[in-house]
């Protein structure tokens, strides 16, 4: 039995999957309950353009377009975000999507964020939340390596995020993905003041 198949028996209604899905998933806004907390990340929420950069080992650097939303779902008590890397013009390369549905235990002002990856056969879980003027999530990676994400510079129409990884136990930090991200238009630019 499908996932809306089985959702729709259980609140009573008929489903028409995949529609139903896509169509309950988005929320207006932070539900109530998360009050002040949900604006840390709630700030984030719109369209982005990215530029994002992934840094070799031996320091060359790989330049991408493409484009990141954030939108709260499951009643406003999780806010997702989509990162998609367009193909480079004239490649045989296909679109990049991953995404992470991130929400906050209002007790303890903590997020914890699943990130998911199916193209990389990546799945990461990530804890954190602000320190100073900056988010700061930590983690691992499938085969142990600390991980820390980070969203920095953060202003209303404009943030960097920073993926770092330490092979050696969190003594040292090699910065692997530093990606520049614009707000797109000026209406959403509007809204981001208002955290919401």
């Amino acid at each position: 039995m499908n996932l809306c198949l089985a959702l729709a028996m259980l609140l009573g209604t008929p489903a028409a999957p995949p529609a139903d899905l896509v169509a309950v998933l988005p929320a207006r806004g932070p539900h109530p309950s998360l009050g002040h907390h949900a604006d840390l990340f709630g700030r984030f929420v719109g369209a982005w353009d990215a530029d994002y950069s992934f840094i070799a080992e031996d320091g060359s650097v790989r330049h991408k377009r493409g484009e990141v939303l954030f939108g709260w779902i499951l009643d406003g008590y999780a806010l997702q975000d989509i990162f998609l890397s367009y193909p480079t013009p004239g490649s045989t390369d296909e679109r990049k999507m991953v995404t992470g549905v991130r929400f906050v235990d209002p007790k303890t002002d903590k997020w914890t964020v699943m990130f998911a990856a199916p193209s990389f056969a990546a799945a990461v879980r990530m804890e954190g939340g602000a320190e100073g003027d900056r988010i700061v999530l930590r983690g691992r990676d499938d085969k142990g390596n600390l991980l820390r994400w980070s969203f920095n510079d953060i202003r209303p129409a404009s943030f960097v995020w920073r993926g770092e990884t330490s092979y050696d136990g969190g003594k040292t930090w090699r910065l692997e993905e530093e990606h520049h991200m614009t707000r797109r238009g000026e209406a959403a630019s509007a809204r981001a003041g208002s955290g919401r």
